[in-house]
């Protein structure tokens, strides 16, 4: 049976870990195996302090980890940064301070392996660490995020792919949301999480999933067996439509999620700030560029907290930023993947919307 539970909840550690328990107890966490090798996998975008609500709380990686610890299995915290080193993530974040003391592996994706996720991507590379586990528990953050609205369960699962594979797929995809959450999608599938824990307690809003987003007390960790159940129980409390998600689209359209049962009590999710997603794109495919151009959000620069980093310049797939005294956007190149504002360190770039971008969404009267 495919369960979502919801709990309120906080970073009071006694109370937080005595939750995690009874969720994990609750989603089948007796099957695994003394001496079985676990992957616990958070959200580590980037370098970042838990205050900011950009990664998973070190208090939610610890109680995961313990409750894997007291199994009598070996444990693994891994993830691949989108930018900025795993030991400076961990140092920033007080993931690492959380679990001094504690029998952990805390490494990076680094290898991958060759996985056939299914057609129309064939065989890709994921993290073998996360292939070759016997168990993956899956540690997303409640976030905003500028391409696909909302990063949550099935969305943390591209994290298994390592380094700049990352932007390369963002590059392939172009301007094809649903075949970028087909990938995401396919690749959550072939990693199989064994369970999926949300933390939702101080999440994200606005321009996220990175420094461009605001930090909102929201006070939930959910837990489910199915991630892609999760996520729509999480759209349901935001008051949105999960479709809206394009992952939950895709997940629903592929039959793997069906019915669930949701357990436990939550008050709706008020005045949640979505990030101003742009239409997507439709008509023939010769239309997009000029679509891209004039109707999706681009991303603009405040020089003004730009430090001339270079972050955005490294990350970028289509080679679309230059800059030597400021950044400058050839938005002719940009493919609206919104990887810049990720990146960014200091919360320097926003999305800004183009006056008939703004007359289509009027027209529509929703965001697409």
């Amino acid at each position: 049976m495919t369960r979502v539970i919801l709990k309120q909840s906080s970073y009071d550690y006694t109370t937080l870990k005595q939750q995690c328990f009874e969720i994990m107890d609750a989603l089948g966490g007796d099957l695994i195996e003394r001496h079985s090798h676990v992957i616990v996998k958070p959200n580590f975008l980037i370098p970042a302090a838990a205050e900011t609500a950009i990664l998973t709380h070190p208090t939610v990686v610890r109680a995961a980890v313990e409750y894997v610890l007291e199994k009598g299995a070996h444990v693994q915290v891994s993830d691949s940064p989108a930018i900025g080193s795993f030991d400076k993530i961990l140092k920033e974040s007080g993931v690492g301070r959380a679990l001094e003391g504690l029998d952990v592996k805390c490494v990076p994706f680094k290898t991958s392996l060759s996985v056939d996720i299914g057609e129309p991507f064939g065989r890709i590379d994921i993290a073998a660490d996360a292939v070759e586990a016997d168990f993956v528990i899956n540690l997303p953050k409640l976030k905003t995020h500028n391409l696909m609205l909302l990063t949550l369960g099935v969305k943390n699962l591209f994290g298994c792919i390592v380094d700049f594979r990352k932007p390369e797929w963002h590059l392939k995809m172009g301007l094809n949301r649903d075949m970028f959450a087909r990938l995401i999608v396919q690749i959550h599938r072939a990693v199989k999480p064994f369970m999926t824990i949300l933390d939702g307690i101080l999440a994200l809003e606005g321009d996220g999933p990175g420094k461009g987003g605001i930090p909102k007390h929201v006070g939930l960790l959910m837990g489910s067996n199915n991630a892609a159940a999760l996520d729509i129980t999480v759209c349901r409390l935001l008051g949105i439509e999960p479709d809206l998600v394009p992952t939950n689209k895709i997940a629903r359209g592929m039959g793997m999620v069906n019915t669930f049962h949701v357990e436990g009590e939550f008050p709706p999710i008020r005045d949640f700030r979505l990030p101003d997603a742009g239409p997507a794109p439709m008509g023939p495919e010769f239309l997009h560029g000029m679509l891209r151009r004039y109707l999706l959000p681009r991303p603009d620069p405040d020089q003004e907290l730009c430090t001339m980093c270079g972050r955005c310049l490294q990350f970028c797939p289509a080679s679309a930023i230059t800059g030597d005294s400021e950044i400058r956007f050839d938005y002719e190149k940009c493919i609206r993947c919104y990887c810049c504002i990720e990146v960014c360190p200091h919360g320097a770039l926003k999305t800004v919307e183009s006056w008939p971008g703004k007359v289509l969404r009027r027209i529509l009267g929703k965001s697409i």
